[in-house]
């Protein structure tokens, strides 16, 4: 599988290590990635792409509208229940 803008992964290293996180981006050789919380999507953060995990989902792009939608859309994924 190849990494798309709006798909949803995993950090596998890093401060960030297990946070879901969104790509919001490519540049060079590096993945820009952005949660809404820590990383905004103005300012995304720059990522070793071998340092994150894919998952099948994708967000639409309403949901990465804003900061807001898109930490709400990561949390319902990564708490289904509450």
């Amino acid at each position: 599988m190849s990494m798309k803008v709006g798909q949803v992964v995993k950090s596998a290293a890093g401060h960030d290590k297990g946070e879901l996180l969104v790509i919001a981006g490519f540049e060079n050789e590096k993945v820009l990635v952005c949660d809404g919380k820590h990383r905004k999507l103005n300012k995304p953060k720059c990522k070793n792409p071998r340092h994150l995990e894919e998952t099948e989902m994708f967000l639409q792009k309403d949901s990465m509208a804003t900061d807001k939608k898109l930490r709400k859309t990561l949390n319902k994924i990564a708490n289904p229940g509450g």
